[in-house]
C-alpha cells in the first residue's frame, strides 16, 4: 500500500518502522518543523524526521499545511492512505479527503475519552484505571471519526513515559493489523456517551499542588514524568519529584515530615524516590539532601 506517515514525536516512531518493516511504500514523510533545542538552541530535528532520513525516506517539514502549494504537493503523492500519528498540525479537508482510503490516526486512547492533544497525561491525572489505543478514520472534528480497532491496556502505577512507550508499541501493531484488513473492515461510529478533552499541557500544571490528597499527587508526579517533571520550589529554585509513593505521616499541606523529604498532602503524605534539581542529574533524596539541605519542618510552595 503506499501511504504518506504524518507523525512528529517519538510516539510516533514506531509506527514509521513498523509500516517499513510491513512492506508499505512510503511515500512521504510529514513532521513538524525543526525547532530550537539544547543550550545552543539549534535546529533539531523532530525523532520521526531523523527516523524518516536514517531509513532513506523523503521528509517534508512544512509549518502549515492550509496553503495551495502545501496541499497541491500533498495531492501529488497519490497515496492509498495518510497514516497519522501525533502529527501535530490540523489536517485541513483538503488533505483528509486527498488519499484514496482517507486518513487513519493512531490515538493515545479509548475513544471518546479524552480526545486532544495530551489524552496520556490526562488519563494519569484523572485516576483512569486503563487507557489504550484507538485507530480511527480522521475527519474534520477534534478525534471525532469513525473507529476502526481499540486495545486497552492497564495504567497500573505508570509514569506518562513509560505508558507512552507501551502505547506507541501497541498502535503500530494495531496500525499494520488494520491496513492489512482495511478492504474488509468497517468502523463504527464513536459512542456519543462519555466523551471527555485533553487539554494541552501547560508548564504551571507541573506545579506540585500538595492541597491534594496524596493519591492525587503522586499521580502529578507520574503525569509528568519524564517531562515537563512536576517540581516544588525551595530558596528559589525549582526542585523536580520523579517519582514517589503515598505516604502514612500527615500533617499541614506542603510540611517536610522528616529527614528523607517526606512531604505532607491534603490527606496523607508523598515520599520522593527521585528527585532532580535545575541543571543537575536525577538522584535519590538522600543523594540530594547531603549538599542541599531541606529540613524537617519546612514549608514547600
Amino acid at each position: 500500500m503506499r501511504i504518506a506517515f504524518m507523525g512528529t514525536p517519538e510516539f510516533a516512531v514506531p509506527t514509521l518502522d513498523a509500516l517499513v518493516a510491513a512492506g508499505h511504500e512510503l511515500a512521504a514523510v510529514y513532521s513538524q518543523p525543526p525547532r530550537p533545542a539544547g543550550r545552543g538552541k539549534g535546529l533539531r530535528p523532530s525523532p520521526v524526521q531523523a527516523r524518516a532520513e536514517a531509513l532513506g525516506i523523503e521528509v517534508r517539514t512544512p509549518s502549515t499545511l492550509r496553503g495551495e502549494a502545501e496541499r497541491s504537493d500533498f495531492a501529488a503523492l497519490d497515496v492509498d492512505v495518510a497514516v497519522v500519528a501525533a502529527y501535530g498540525l490540523i489536517l485541513p479537508t483538503p488533505i483528509l479527503e486527498a488519499p484514496k482510503r482517507g486518513c487513519l490516526n493512531v490515538h493515545g486512547s479509548i475513544l471518546p475519552r479524552w480526545r486532544g492533544a495530551a489524552p496520556i497525561h490526562r488519563a494519569i491525572l484523572a485516576g483512569d484505571g486503563e487507557t489504550g489505543i484507538t485507530i480511527m478514520g480522521m475527519e474534520r472534528g477534534l478525534d471525532t471519526g469513525p473507529i476502526y480497532a481499540v486495545r486497552r491496556t492497564s495504567i497500573d502505577g505508570k509514569t506518562a513515559g513509560e505508558l507512552t512507550e507501551e502505547l506507541a508499541a501497541i498502535g503500530a501493531a494495531m496500525m499494520v493489523d488494520v491496513l492489512d484488513r482495511l478492504p474488509s473492515l468497517t468502523p463504527e461510529p464513536q459512542p456519543e456517551d462519555g466523551i471527555t478533552y485533553a487539554a494541552k499541557i501547560e508548564k504551571e500544571e507541573a506545579r506540585l499542588d500538595f492541597t491534594q490528597a496524596a493519591a492525587a499527587v503522586e499521580r502529578q508526579i507520574r503525569a509528568f514524568n519524564p517531562a515537563p517533571g512536576a517540581f516544588f520550589e525551595f530558596q528559589s529554585e525549582r526542585i523536580k519529584i520523579l517519582t514517589a509513593v503515598i505516604g502514612d505521616l500527615e500533617g499541614e499541606p506542603g510540611l517536610v515530615l522528616d529527614h528523607g523529604l517526606a512531604i505532607a498532602c491534603g490527606e496523607g503524605s508523598i515520599v520522593p524516590g527521585l528527585v532532580q534539581r535545575a541543571g543537575r542529574g536525577v538522584m535519590a533524596p538522600s543523594e540530594m539532601l547531603r549538599g542541599f539541605v531541606i529540613p524537617a519542618g519546612t514549608k514547600l510552595a
